[in-house]
């Protein structure tokens, strides 16, 4: 992926909003999704097809995830370590629920479409996220 079609992605052509921009998109999906579930466990779970227990958890780290993308997002120049960090747990993340769906997990059809579009738009955030820092350590040189 180029600079250009990142960047018009991001509304933007600093390659520093553009990373920040994408972490901060991550930190707000995330928190979003840590509250329904901590929030409707009961519901979500029924509807879904998983344990509410489970849900409960999930959206417990995921609330600890989202603060922790959120601080880097706030920061002026996120550090490339802490970014590849939310790259390789999101690209983890995406491993864990389809391995985790395939092998464990008998959810609703509901829930079964609910993880994979989960997975997949967390395997886009890390793509993102990473292509925004190879193009900020491009711009950097």
């Amino acid at each position: 992926m180029s600079a250009t079609p990142l960047a018009t992605l991001a509304r933007t052509s600093a390659p520093q909003s553009t990373l920040r921009r994408f972490l901060a998109l991550d930190a707000a999906v995330t928190g979003a999704n840590a509250l329904a579930y901590l929030a409707l466990s009961g519901p979500l779970g029924r509807f879904l097809g998983v344990d509410s227990t489970l849900l409960l958890a999930v959206g417990a780290f995921f609330t600890a995830f989202a603060a922790g993308v959120g601080l880097l997002a706030a920061r002026r120049q996120p550090p490339a370590l802490g970014v590849r960090a939310v790259v390789e747990a999101n690209l983890a993340w995406t491993a864990v629920s389809l391995v985790a769906l395939t092998l464990w997990l008998t959810p609703s059809t509901a829930g079964a479409v609910w993880t994979v579009l989960q997975a997949l738009v967390v395997a886009g955030f890390a793509a993102l996220q990473y292509t925004a820092l190879r193009v900020r350590q491009g711009s950097s040189d």
